[in-house]
């Protein structure tokens, strides 16, 4: 402690540090620049290579916000993967010029790496599935998916984990590693599908007819037809119900908009409907009384 009180003590530090700032200080300065150069190029290869990736999607028939979404998703993810690596060889430099004998470190990262492959075959397990993910463009940032029985928005997505939302704003957060069923339902085009339940009184080729109107004036509506990609396809009748025979429709749409597409199709039937008195099912019940049978419908509130 009482040398710190000497003056040769602090000269002495002060002409090693003055050594080392002539000797090492500009060779790490201008790593350091260099560095920041490279990592703000990577930013535009980046960028040319999201370009890249819209230019081929269009080529294979990819619709722009198809091919913008998995531009995104693949630009965000090797521009974090390049700017760690780029970080970690200039921290290592910066130590070598520092005296520091990388070598060590190196052999000790190979080392706690083999461990960590052994301790952690589960985070190991959720880069390998999260890669193929990407790289097989099963799912973006912006889709709309199922995953594991849970339906969202997929707000986030890396190598590690998938974040999802669902429709009442709650975060799910999903290991690649653990998803074993994913769907995707907005890769490529989507489909609004109906199933209209009338009565059994009801002539179904009169119901198709009036299903296939509505399906059409909506498709050829300004408002709506570049949401929609194909003609309303009428489908027919689905299948039989206690109190109702069921008519299946389809209408192809753009990725994400089949619910708003879905939405404005019941409500416009529902006004054909009710303009041509077309019956929706009820339940129905025959009660006997003495010898007259009395029909009483029962309406479900």
């Amino acid at each position: 402690m009482m040398e710190w009180f000497r003056a040769d003590f602090w000269r002495t530090l002060l002409d090693k540090a003055t050594a080392w700032l002539l000797d090492s200080g500009p060779t790490i300065l201008v790593i350091l620049v260099l560095a920041f150069f490279v990592s703000r190029s990577l930013g535009f290869a980046v960028a040319r290579f999201k370009s890249f990736t819209r230019e081929r999607g269009a080529q294979e028939g990819e619709s722009p916000a198809e091919c913008e979404k998995r531009a995104a998703t693949l630009a965000s993810i090797v521009h974090r993967t390049a700017r760690a690596l780029l970080w970690g060889v200039v921290a290592m430099i910066v130590l070598r010029e520092l005296g520091v004998d990388v070598a060590p470190l190196i052999a000790g990262a190979g080392v706690a790496g083999l461990a960590v492959g052994f301790g952690a075959q589960n985070l190991v397990r959720d880069l390998l599935n999260g890669f193929f993910m990407i790289v097989d463009n099963q799912i973006r940032s912006g889709d709309v998916v199922v995953i594991n029985g849970t339906a969202g928005l997929v707000e986030s997505l890396n190598l590690r984990r998938t974040l999802l939302r669902d429709v009442e704003g709650v975060v799910h957060i999903f290991p690649n590693g653990s998803i074993t069923t994913l769907s995707n339902r907005t890769l490529g085009w989507s489909a609004a599908v109906f199933d209209i339940a009338v009565a059994y009184e009801e002539d179904t080729d009169r119901v198709a007819e009036l299903m296939q109107q509505v399906g059409d004036s909506l498709a050829a509506d300004p408002a709506y037809t570049l949401k929609v990609l194909a003609p309303f396809e009428l489908l027919g009748v689905d299948a039989f119900h206690d109190t109702a025979v069921v008519i299946k429709a389809r209408l192809k749409t753009r990725p994400g908009d089949q619910w708003e597409i879905g939405r404005e199709y019941r409500r416009r039937l529902k006004k054909a409907f009710e303009a041509n008195q077309v019956e929706f099912p009820m339940p129905h019940r025959t009660v006997s009384w003495g010898a007259e049978p009395l029909d009483v419908r029962v309406h479900s509130s």
